[in-house]
């Protein structure tokens, strides 16, 4: 058996069975020999059984039908090692948070940033630090490429907690880089576009520049402006 077969496994199974959702509990009870499977072979960094890769290989008309256990109470912690396992393991592939060059990417960066996700709900601060970090290099991209995105302009803290309520709530195994844009698309509606202006801009029809406007007072250093 391979990885392959054992998805298609699944897949011929919930087709028969119709389950309105399911879990790895589901997976053990029906389909036994390929529960085994996934505990020796399909494995996270960590060590655990790596469902985000299962389900992420299913059809997509059940891929949202997956359900995992979750804790409501979690106790935070800092493990640098944890984070450190994610990143040696993809540190050629950390540019796709800057860049794509294509598909493969794409899916690359959903493995990484879901990897750090599922250790951040655990409670790991560190490797939501980490997150945070590398998807603001994405979400700065959005907001100069993407028009739906771009009046996220200047928001930075309000940015950074939708990013932190987007760790919380990802449940399913698609994509955390769509889940957090199409978050981010849908609030921006919302946003009044925050208007930055550069000193070098011309005023007054072109005759002074904006900075002509500014002084600064000899004996307190403060800045002054005039009308």
């Amino acid at each position: 058996m391979d990885f392959d077969s054992a998805v298609q496994t699944i897949n011929r199974l919930l087709i028969k069975k119709q389950p309105h959702t399911f879990n790895s509990s589901w997976i053990r009870e029906y389909a036994p020999h390929i529960y085994r499977f996934f505990q020796k072979h399909i494995r996270t960094e960590l060590g655990g059984i790596d469902w985000d890769r299962i389900t992420r290989a299913l059809d997509r008309k059940f891929q949202r039908q997956w359900i995992t256990s979750w804790r409501k109470k979690t106790k935070r912690y800092r493990n640098r090692t944890e984070v450190k396992i994610i990143l040696r393991k993809y540190e050629g592939k950390l540019y796709t948070f800057f860049t794509l060059s294509d598909k493969d990417d794409k899916s690359i960066r959903d493995i990484i940033s879901i990897a750090l996700v599922r250790i951040a709900q655990k409670g790991n601060v560190l490797a939501k630090q980490e997150l945070l970090r590398l998807i603001s290099y994405t979400i700065d991209e959005w907001i100069e490429r993407c028009p739906k995105i771009s009046r996220w302009q200047g928001y930075d803290s309000l940015i950074q907690k939708r990013i932190e309520g987007c760790i919380r709530c990802y449940r399913y195994s698609g994509s955390f880089v769509g889940y957090l844009f199409k978050t981010l698309e849908y609030a921006a509606r919302g946003l009044k576009p925050i208007i930055a202006y550069s000193l070098d801009d011309s005023i007054y029809s072109g005759e002074k520049r904006r900075i002509d406007r500014i002084a600064r007072n000899p004996e307190t250093g403060e800045m002054l402006t005039f009308s």
